[in-house]
Protein backbone atom coordinates (compact mmCIF):
# COMPACT_ATOMS: atom_id res chain seq x y z
CA UNK A 1 0.00 0.00 0.00
CA UNK A 2 1.42 3.29 -0.76
CA UNK A 3 1.69 5.78 1.91
CA UNK A 4 -0.07 8.54 -0.19
CA UNK A 5 -3.08 6.35 0.10
CA UNK A 6 -3.60 6.10 4.09
CA UNK A 7 -7.04 7.30 5.13
CA UNK A 8 -5.83 8.76 8.84
CA UNK A 9 -7.88 11.10 10.85
CA UNK A 10 -6.50 14.20 12.57
CA UNK A 11 -4.71 12.80 15.42
CA UNK A 12 -3.19 9.71 14.12
CA UNK A 13 -1.62 12.22 11.23
CA UNK A 14 -0.42 14.27 14.39
CA UNK A 15 0.95 11.36 16.05
CA UNK A 16 2.72 10.34 12.55
CA UNK A 17 4.48 13.61 12.09
CA UNK A 18 5.22 14.09 15.90
CA UNK A 19 6.64 10.39 15.71
CA UNK A 20 8.85 11.60 12.54
CA UNK A 21 10.22 14.33 14.06
CA UNK A 22 10.99 12.59 17.24
CA UNK A 23 12.85 9.99 15.43
CA UNK A 24 14.57 12.77 13.28
CA UNK A 25 15.70 14.33 16.63
CA UNK A 26 16.70 10.95 18.82
CA UNK A 27 18.84 9.74 15.80
CA UNK A 28 22.44 10.66 17.77
CA UNK A 29 24.97 11.08 15.29
CA UNK A 30 28.31 9.93 15.99
CA UNK A 31 30.98 12.85 16.01
CA UNK A 32 32.46 12.18 12.84
CA UNK A 33 28.68 12.16 11.07
CA UNK A 34 26.89 15.20 10.25
CA UNK A 35 23.26 15.72 9.66
CA UNK A 36 22.24 16.92 6.78
CA UNK A 37 19.57 19.93 6.93
CA UNK A 38 18.39 19.77 3.41
CA UNK A 39 17.84 16.66 3.72
CA UNK A 40 15.90 16.75 7.26
CA UNK A 41 14.04 19.51 5.88
CA UNK A 42 13.12 17.91 2.82
CA UNK A 43 11.68 15.15 4.98
CA UNK A 44 9.97 17.35 7.04
CA UNK A 45 8.31 18.72 4.28
CA UNK A 46 7.26 15.30 2.88
CA UNK A 47 5.98 14.58 5.61
CA UNK A 48 3.99 17.93 5.63
CA UNK A 49 3.06 17.49 2.01
CA UNK A 50 1.66 13.75 3.15
CA UNK A 51 -0.70 15.49 5.92
CA UNK A 52 -1.65 18.27 3.82
CA UNK A 53 -3.00 15.97 0.72
CA UNK A 54 -4.33 13.59 3.44
CA UNK A 55 -6.18 16.57 4.76
CA UNK A 56 -7.54 17.72 1.78
CA UNK A 57 -9.00 14.57 1.03
CA UNK A 58 -10.69 14.38 4.06
CA UNK A 59 -12.21 17.81 3.17
CA UNK A 60 -13.12 17.09 -0.49
CA UNK A 61 -15.12 13.64 1.01
CA UNK A 62 -16.82 15.53 3.10
CA UNK A 63 -18.17 18.29 0.49
CA UNK A 64 -19.04 15.65 -1.59
CA UNK A 65 -20.79 13.63 0.94
CA UNK A 66 -23.02 17.06 2.13
CA UNK A 67 -23.54 17.93 -2.24
CA UNK A 68 -22.28 21.46 -1.49
CA UNK A 69 -20.90 23.80 -4.38
CA UNK A 70 -18.06 25.28 -2.83
CA UNK A 71 -15.11 27.21 -4.08
CA UNK A 72 -11.49 27.54 -3.17
CA UNK A 73 -9.23 29.53 -2.48
CA UNK A 74 -5.66 29.22 -3.04
CA UNK A 75 -4.26 29.36 0.69
CA UNK A 76 -7.30 26.17 0.76
CA UNK A 77 -10.18 27.55 2.52
CA UNK A 78 -13.49 26.02 1.50
CA UNK A 79 -16.42 28.54 1.20
CA UNK A 80 -20.06 28.44 0.31
CA UNK A 81 -22.44 31.85 0.38
CA UNK A 82 -25.54 30.29 0.65
CA UNK A 83 -27.68 33.17 1.31
CA UNK A 84 -26.85 37.05 -0.02
CA UNK A 85 -27.09 39.76 1.90
CA UNK A 86 -26.96 43.17 0.62
CA UNK A 87 -24.69 45.32 3.04
CA UNK A 88 -21.23 46.47 2.59
CA UNK A 89 -18.71 44.21 1.00
CA UNK A 90 -16.17 44.11 4.00
CA UNK A 91 -12.63 45.67 4.12
CA UNK A 92 -9.36 45.51 6.39
CA UNK A 93 -9.38 47.46 9.29
CA UNK A 94 -13.82 47.17 10.06
CA UNK A 95 -14.58 45.87 13.00
CA UNK A 96 -17.29 43.29 12.32
CA UNK A 97 -19.90 41.33 14.38
CA UNK A 98 -20.40 37.86 13.30
CA UNK A 99 -23.04 35.22 14.73
CA UNK A 100 -21.43 31.35 14.21
CA UNK A 101 -21.64 27.87 15.25
CA UNK A 102 -18.17 25.53 14.77
CA UNK A 103 -18.47 22.04 14.40
CA UNK A 104 -15.25 19.15 13.50
CA UNK A 105 -15.32 17.58 10.33
CA UNK A 106 -16.63 14.35 12.60
CA UNK A 107 -19.94 16.32 13.01
CA UNK A 108 -19.17 17.15 17.25
CA UNK A 109 -20.13 20.55 17.88
CA UNK A 110 -17.60 22.56 19.76
CA UNK A 111 -18.42 26.06 19.63
CA UNK A 112 -21.08 29.14 18.90
CA UNK A 113 -21.86 32.53 19.70
CA UNK A 114 -21.63 36.26 18.60
CA UNK A 115 -17.49 37.16 18.15
CA UNK A 116 -16.66 40.94 17.11
CA UNK A 117 -13.13 41.87 16.04
CA UNK A 118 -10.92 43.94 13.40
CA UNK A 119 -10.65 42.40 9.92
CA UNK A 120 -6.97 41.88 8.82
CA UNK A 121 -5.74 42.40 12.94
CA UNK A 122 -5.98 39.14 14.18
CA UNK A 123 -7.13 37.99 17.02
CA UNK A 124 -8.90 34.57 15.14
CA UNK A 125 -7.82 31.76 12.76
CA UNK A 126 -6.35 33.37 9.63
CA UNK A 127 -9.02 31.28 7.60
CA UNK A 128 -11.99 33.89 9.03
CA UNK A 129 -9.34 36.84 8.70
CA UNK A 130 -9.22 35.77 4.82
CA UNK A 131 -13.27 34.55 4.42
CA UNK A 132 -14.06 37.96 5.68
CA UNK A 133 -12.69 39.58 2.82
CA UNK A 134 -14.87 37.71 0.55
CA UNK A 135 -18.19 38.49 2.13
CA UNK A 136 -20.64 41.24 2.76
CA UNK A 137 -23.02 42.34 5.93
CA UNK A 138 -25.93 40.09 5.24
CA UNK A 139 -23.91 37.32 4.01
CA UNK A 140 -24.25 33.54 5.82
CA UNK A 141 -22.04 31.43 4.63
CA UNK A 142 -20.39 27.98 5.41
CA UNK A 143 -16.40 27.66 5.64
CA UNK A 144 -14.09 24.60 5.96
CA UNK A 145 -10.97 25.68 7.68
CA UNK A 146 -8.21 22.99 7.35
CA UNK A 147 -5.87 22.36 10.21
CA UNK A 148 -3.39 25.43 9.05
CA UNK A 149 -6.27 28.10 8.73
CA UNK A 150 -7.67 26.75 11.54
CA UNK A 151 -6.35 25.84 15.25
CA UNK A 152 -2.88 23.99 13.66
CA UNK A 153 -1.10 21.39 15.16
CA UNK A 154 -2.11 21.88 19.17
CA UNK A 155 -5.80 22.74 18.88
CA UNK A 156 -6.79 25.50 21.22
CA UNK A 157 -6.04 23.20 24.34
CA UNK A 158 -9.82 23.04 24.85
CA UNK A 159 -12.65 22.02 22.78
CA UNK A 160 -10.25 22.19 19.63
CA UNK A 161 -8.16 18.94 19.26
CA UNK A 162 -5.07 18.64 17.62
CA UNK A 163 -4.47 19.01 14.06
CA UNK A 164 -8.75 19.68 13.83
CA UNK A 165 -10.35 20.71 10.45
CA UNK A 166 -13.31 23.02 11.53
CA UNK A 167 -16.71 23.50 9.59
CA UNK A 168 -18.04 27.32 10.42
CA UNK A 169 -21.62 28.72 9.80
CA UNK A 170 -21.55 31.73 9.69
CA UNK A 171 -23.72 35.12 9.33
CA UNK A 172 -22.22 38.48 8.75
CA UNK A 173 -24.49 40.69 11.57
CA UNK A 174 -22.54 44.16 11.15
CA UNK A 175 -19.45 46.30 10.26
CA UNK A 176 -18.46 49.63 11.66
Amino acid sequence: MKIENLKLDGLAKLNIVLLLIMFLLSCQPKSSQKINPEQYQKNLINANKIMVANDDDDINNYITRHQWQMKQSGSGLRYLIYESGNGAILEKGNIVKINYEVELINGTKVDNGIKEFEVGHGGVESGIEEAMLLLKVGDKAKLILPPHLAFGLLGDENKIPSHATLIYNIKILSVK
